[in-house]
């Protein structure tokens, strides 16, 4: 396979998603370094570990994500994870020639009228989207790089309820794992999920006991009504 090519870091290999790359796939060339040997806030940490791994290709997915609202809480840790971090890894990356491949979020539409293209304007809906944001800045400016705004969430369901009123592109992790080794080698822009869908109707084709709700006009809970991304570049790349 393609992958098999290339030398891949990725930071955050102990996230959520990083967790099941690693189980998901075995390669002598993927490395998972934890924290302690590759930090994001340290370009000396950094410039170390590449350095000694020599890779093509770095998947940037170390973020500060959940809970959502730790943004609006403490944004200094939000900034500096997110924002410093990531414009770290991208001093380093193009001071060595290191493709980057950044994990983004949908959040950075504006999350009202939906079917967003990677060609739109940007608003972010809230500060862990502007965070995000930040860092596709950094990202942008050096040429060597693939910016994903994606669209993904655990696998089962971990909600006893869904939203029958939002609508977004959700995918599993598994199939975004299938997905990267697929486009490792693009550049620019790729909003990454699945077809567009309300959250309940997403939810209940694997957990039948899901229960539908509907996310009411001023809500506490801090979700946008409708999310979706126009996936339609993803699906001629992979020819879906």
């Amino acid at each position: 396979m393609m992958y098999q090519k290339y030398k891949v870091v990725f930071t955050g290999g102990s996230g959520r998603f990083g967790s099941v790359l690693r189980k998901k796939f075995y390669s002598k060339k993927f490395f998972f370094p934890s924290k302690k040997e590759l930090n994001i806030l340290s370009e000396k940490s950094i410039k170390k570990y590449l350095i000694k791994t020599k890779p093509k290709i770095l998947v940037h997915l170390a973020a500060l994500s959940r809970p959502m609202n730790i943004h609006e809480k403490n944004i200094i840790s939000s900034i500096s994870l997110n924002i410093i971090g990531t414009a770290n890894i991208v001093k380093i990356c193009s001071m060595l020639n290191v493709k980057i491949i950044y994990f983004s979020t949908n959040y950075v539409y504006p999350c009202k009228k939906g079917f967003y293209s990677e060609k739109d304007p940007l608003l972010p809906f809230n500060n862990y989207a502007w965070s995000k944001l930040g860092g596709e800045a950094a990202v942008q400016m050096y040429k060597n790089s693939l910016i994903l705004r994606v669209c993904m969430t655990e696998k089962p369901f971990i909600h006893k309820k869904a939203f029958a009123n939002v609508y977004t592109n959700f995918i599993y992790h598994d199939e975004v794992a299938s997905i990267l080794l697929k486009i490792l080698n693009k550049k620019g822009i790729i909003n990454l999920g699945g077809d567009i869908n309300s959250v309940y109707n997403f939810a209940k084709k694997n957990y039948s006991n899901v229960k539908k709700t509907i996310l009411k006009k001023g809500s506490r809970i801090n979700f946008p009504l409708n999310s979706s991304m126009n996936i339609n570049k993803l699906k001629r790349i992979i020819n879906l």
